[in-house]
């Protein structure tokens, strides 16, 4: 484990790591505009939120300043920013005041018990001495996805919908891109587990 440590921590002072850290400051800010009914700035500090994550990957990319501690942060700051926008929707639509959107609000703690399984999953893997698994093509559709439709329920979803005098989605509408998102969340997690299965597999060899 300490061999891994010192890994994540060997050359970890970069602006890249910075902005990933920054993200993660950035949460609980989301939560407390999003708890107020302050969405338009809520969404600003979302907006701030997906600009570092592009730009730290570009960063990193282009200065040579990709680090095991940068890989390891990036996804936490996602997870962390990913929980707590299905902490507060569900939180907002269990009292709405359309009983189907009420009737189906548990559905957001699907990506808040996949992204904590994930966590807690990385978590004892690194005390295993084990390296959680980077990102692959399921995951980033799926992150893409869910930022997306958040992004529209945020913006035209009932009650909360900052655009609503505009448009508002239906009920309906909205549970389906949800259902989407969540589909996309389940393959993505299932995308993880054999890489997860070959290192356990070979830690009990060793």
């Amino acid at each position: 484990m300490k061999a891994i440590l010192k890994e994540y921590f060997t050359g970890c002072l970069t602006v890249p790591n910075l902005l990933s850290f920054l993200r993660i400051v950035m949460v609980p800010i989301f939560a407390v505009l999003f708890n107020q009914g302050r969405y338009g700035w809520a969404v600003f500090v979302l907006v701030l939120s997906g600009l570092s994550d592009f730009f730290d990957g570009k960063i990193a990319r282009r200065f040579n300043q990709i680090s095991a501690l940068g890989k390891m942060l990036d996804p936490i700051a996602d997870k962390l920013t990913q929980i707590t926008i299905a902490i507060m929707f569900y939180l907002t639509f269990k009292n709405s005041a359309d009983e189907t959107v009420k009737a189906f609000s548990w559905v957001f703690l699907i990506f808040l018990v996949k992204e904590a399984v994930m966590v807690v999953g990385g978590a004892i893997m690194i005390a295993m001495g084990l390296k959680p698994g980077a990102a692959e093509m399921p995951g980033k559709v799926a992150t893409f996805a869910f930022y997306v439709i958040m992004g529209l329920i945020i913006a035209f979803g009932p009650d909360i919908g900052i655009l609503g005098k505009y448009f508002t989605l239906p009920a309906a509408a909205m549970l389906v891109l949800v259902g989407i998102s969540v589909v996309l969340t389940i393959i993505a997690f299932c995308s993880y587990l054999p890489e997860v299965f070959r290192q356990v597999k070979e830690k009990a060899k060793k």
